[in-house]
């Protein structure tokens, strides 16, 4: 049986911990530190790290690989177009990882990064994806390298997915996307339900995480270029006709970034 845990790092990243625990086997998704996955292992005794996965460069999901590999002897699997430190199984679209038993599908999604890839694991009964920082619950990463005519179509292969698939993404974005999803989508009534929900549970401290493919359809602005209502909000931010789905996308991203 797998079970998943998020370990926080900084002020708002999440690694991912997958746990198999008839073996006690272990693995984490882009460990930008060491030391909250060198915690856990302590805490809970004879448990192995066998596998770092990552899903792109940036060192906020890579600067505690060399220190784990180090100490644990993982296998890190990374992106085979982005220079990973410690890398020993380099990942391209359409490749496969199987870890802990569970055989990942390689998924390349350029856009927040050139290289990025994605997990995702058509698993029964639930689905697992592991998006970095290509999709955040109800938003996307910032195109630091790539460019909309690459990203939305990743975004689009990544909506999708089967419905029941659960979203594992890299960072607690979740409240702030969704008060951007609000000004695009005002009338939206699963957007408002859900930014009542996550305002809830972050003034608990709680966790918005996983999130649905399903639920990304329905309240994530930028999966939603298609919709009507959705491209009027980026014509009228941008102040004329977006002509493309991608279009629309980019208006969109440009707008949030000075949101």
């Amino acid at each position: 049986m797998i079970q998943i845990e998020a370990l926080r790092a900084f002020s708002d990243n999440y690694i991912w911990l997958l746990q198999d625990t008839a073996k006690r086997h272990c693995a984490v998704v882009d460990p930008g530190d060491a030391a909250p996955v060198l915690a856990w292992l302590q805490a809970h005794g004879d448990w192995t790290l066998t596998d770092i996965l990552i899903t792109h460069h940036h060192n906020d999901h890579v600067g505690g690989v060399q220190q784990l590999k180090q100490v644990t002897g993982a296998s890190v699997h990374g992106p085979a177009h982005e220079t990973i430190p410690g890398r020993d199984v380099a990942l391209d679209d359409g490749d496969t990882a199987t870890v802990l038993g569970i055989t990942f599908e390689v998924l390349a999604v350029p856009g927040h990064t050139l290289g990025h890839i994605a997990f995702y694991s058509d698993r029964t009964p639930t689905p697992l994806l592991f998006s970095g920082d290509t999709l955040f619950a109800a938003g996307c990463g910032r195109m630091f390298e790539g460019t909309p005519e690459q990203m939305q179509p990743a975004l689009q292969r990544l909506a999708s997915l089967p419905e029941s698939t659960e979203v594992y993404c890299a960072h607690e974005y979740t409240l702030s996307n969704l008060r951007f999803a609000r000004a695009v989508e005002p009338s939206n009534a699963d957007i408002q339900r859900r930014f009542e929900e996550v305002t809830q549970l972050r003034a608990q401290q709680r966790i918005t995480l996983p999130s649905s493919i399903a639920l990304e359809r329905l309240t994530n602005p930028f999966l939603r270029t298609a919709v009507t209502s959705v491209k009027q909000k980026a014509d009228e931010w941008k102040g004329s006709p977006n002509n493309s789905q991608i279009a629309v996308f980019a208006a969109l991203r440009a707008w949030k970034d000075s949101f």
